[in-house]
């Protein structure tokens, strides 16, 4: 089971049916403007079937559900950031960057109910962007394994339930 958490477009629930066949998936988003778009992909890959799109704000949107892997990539540009973007970025809303003053708002969220969202032996995988430093240095009992990306290092992350929950994370 997969849980593509603000998933904006739906673009990584989709490639995760893609990856993962068998599995049930969730597409959840606090916009019902994002999830207006995500349903048009979703059926544009003929996945209706496959993926569930579900509206509210982070795990309040699947109603106490648990996943082998939740997939993330939530808005986490810093406040001031988004405020300088160039004017080409203004096609997008806001809300779909904005992470807080230091862009990590929405991450700590997640972080601090992942593991209870998680099945035994289930991970976490999330985009933070250049929030790196400040996120180790705001979680140092955590043991995150960061992966590099074809045009990106140190932006993702990948933790376990296990690591998640053990004494003093």
């Amino acid at each position: 089971s997969v849980l593509d958490l603000c998933t904006g477009s739906g673009c990584l629930a989709i490639i995760a049916a893609g990856i993962f066949p068998e599995a049930e998936i969730d597409a959840a988003d606090l916009s019902a403007d994002a999830l207006a778009v995500a349903r048009i992909n979703v059926a544009e890959h003929g996945l209706g079937e496959r993926i569930s799109l579900r509206q509210g704000d982070l795990f309040e949107a699947v109603d106490g559900a648990t996943y082998d892997l939740i997939i993330c990539n939530p808005p986490y540009v810093a406040a001031e950031e988004v405020h300088a973007f160039p004017p080409e970025h203004g096609h997008e809303p806001v809300m779909a960057h904005i992470g807080g003053e230091d862009g990590l708002d929405l991450v700590r969220r997640i972080l601090e109910e992942a593991a209870d969202r998680l099945n035994p032996g289930g991970a976490l995988i999330c985009e933070i962007g250049t929030g790196r430093e400040r996120l180790v240095a705001g979680y140092p009992q955590l043991d995150f394994l960061w992966l590099d990306t074809e045009e990106s290092e140190g932006e993702v992350f990948w933790i376990t339930r296990e690591q998640l929950l053990e004494p003093g994370a």
